[in-house]
């Protein structure tokens, strides 16, 4: 691919005037369109009223489609929600779980991906965590299938698709048969990969999904998307049930819970209008860009940074195999403290994140080669540790 011919337009975002952003796994930054989609639809409320909501509600269900080609699913399947932890709440507290059932969960996901399941203890339910074996922050499938085997038929097993600290990236596949095998319900975490690597979720086998739109799907903060398999639907109740929520959302004198046979009968009331529209632009760019290309030049971007890690004697801890590679890039550098060093990144134009001991890079689609090459020049600068390779004939 060009040096600077990245599938993203970097017009669209105006974080490449300021920055040299490289923190996606944290938060994304958002393109015009989706800047420019929210106003509109803020000023046509703001002008109109309720007149707008026809046009708003037809628009809303555009975006839901274009949602779920994104994720590999029907668009009945999808639902709009605030973030990835209240569609992890509704898929924990949903089911019907209680004292005797067993989840099985990771204890290498992110804290917030956690909670929604660790909380069911208090109902009775068994939790129980898979550990990953001696340093490496890896979660084979064999290391779930020897926990489900070690104890009682697990109802559900709950994943992030790709671990936020180190990019570690699970075969969802393959978890998902094991866990079907085993009479589970399959539960994924995607924020760390929807946007960026291609899916296709119900052909996995994911049974419930859940992502924010503020990460590498480039939206803004406080919206995001919850796949429910249609198949189940009976078996998740809606937790906050509303007007929105039933067949008869247009019928105000009708009474009684007819919800509606979509996902979206676990919206509850109004919808986040503005948000959504944002959103939508997002995903415009990312579909018309075309996720698998976006994914090559991302992963590109990736193995670009690592090769100059390593020779700036950084040691590189995400596992890079094809297999389990992610947008995600983390490093330690010995002698050095990662929040430290991230902040003085920062310090001249690089946005990047800091998690545990290990900086963490995370480009997307509209970073450059240039951008990653100008990353390393002032790392070797910061470290005061020149390379062997000179720095031009990267």
């Amino acid at each position: 691919m060009p040096r600077n011919n990245p599938p993203l337009p970097r017009d669209e975002f105006p974080v490449t005037g300021h920055w040299a952003y490289l923190n996606h796994a944290g938060m994304g930054a958002v393109p015009r369109s989706a800047v420019q989609a929210m106003s509109r639809l803020a000023m046509e409320v703001a002008r109109d009223g309720e007149l707008a909501w026809p046009e708003h509600k037809a628009h809303i269900e555009q975006v839901r489609h274009r949602a779920a080609r994104l994720m590999g699913v029907p668009g009945t399947d999808v639902a709009f929600i605030k973030n990835t932890t209240s569609g992890l709440g509704m898929v924990a507290n949903g089911l019907d779980l209680g004292s005797g059932d067993r989840v099985i969960v990771s204890d290498l996901d992110f804290p917030s991906s956690l909670y929604p399941w660790l909380a069911l203890r208090e109902r009775g339910v068994r939790v129980d965590l898979v550990r990953p074996q001696g340093s490496a922050e890896a979660l084979p499938v064999d290391a779930f299938a020897e926990v489900i085997a070690d104890g009682p038929a697990p109802a559900v097993v709950a994943i992030s698709w790709v671990q936020f600290r180190r990019g570690w990236r699970i075969d969802l596949p393959a978890l998902a048969r094991v866990t079907h095998d085993a009479g589970a319900l399959f539960s994924v975490d995607v924020i760390q990969g929807l946007g960026a690597i291609p899916a296709d979720l119900e052909t996995w086998g994911a049974d419930f999904a859940m992502a924010d739109g503020h990460k590498w799907l480039l939206g803004p903060p406080g919206t995001g998307l919850l796949y429910v398999r249609g198949e189940h639907r009976h078996r998740l109740r809606p937790l906050e049930p509303g007007w929105n929520s039933m067949s008869h959302r247009e019928e105000w004198d009708e009474l009684g819970l007819a919800y509606d046979d979509s996902a979206r009968r676990y919206e509850g009331g109004m919808p986040n209008i503005s948000g959504i529209a944002a959103l939508g632009a997002s995903l415009d760019l990312l579909l018309d860009a075309g996720v698998p290309a976006i994914w090559r030049h991302v992963d590109a971007l990736c193995q670009r940074a690592s090769d100059g890690l390593r020779r700036l004697g950084a040691t590189v801890i995400t596992d890079q195999t094809p297999a389990h590679r992610s947008g995600i890039v983390s490093a330690v550098v010995p002698g050095h403290d990662s929040t430290e060093l991230r902040d003085r990144l920062r310090s001249h134009g690089f946005v990047v994140g800091a998690r545990s001991s290990a900086v963490r890079f995370s480009p997307h689609g509209y970073n450059t080669h240039e951008e990653v090459d100008r990353l390393l020049d002032a790392l070797e600068m910061l470290l005061g540790s020149p390379s062997r390779t000179s720095i031009a004939t990267r």
